[in-house]
């Protein structure tokens, strides 16, 4: 699934595709605005894809020394919340590879 058939999913549909890998699932409930559910999966992601989005979340959640850790632990730079909605983007397309 390529990021635009995520976000066309995400405006479209109830729930996320089933084909859709874990990452892909807690961003596109990310998208869709359920952070807790979109947090219940990247905290069970023991990935550095799921720390990177488990970061992401801090950010939006407002929590940047958290989401500090997480990036860290990614691998990744941290972001600030004006870049949320990129680092979106910049993950959505690496997990729809």
């Amino acid at each position: 699934m390529t990021v635009e058939e995520l976000i066309a999913s995400v405006a479209s549909d109830t729930e996320p595709p089933a084909s859709l890998s874990e990452g892909a699932q807690a961003l596109w409930h990310l998208k869709k605005g359920n952070w807790e559910e979109s947090h219940n999966i990247a905290q069970d992601l023991h990935t550095p894809m799921g720390s990177w989005i488990h970061g992401l979340l801090h950010v939006i959640e407002g929590d940047q020394g958290n989401a500090n850790y997480w990036f860290a632990k990614a691998g990744k730079p941290s972001c600030r919340p004006a870049e949320a909605e990129a680092l979106w983007a910049q993950i959505a397309a690496v997990v729809s590879r």
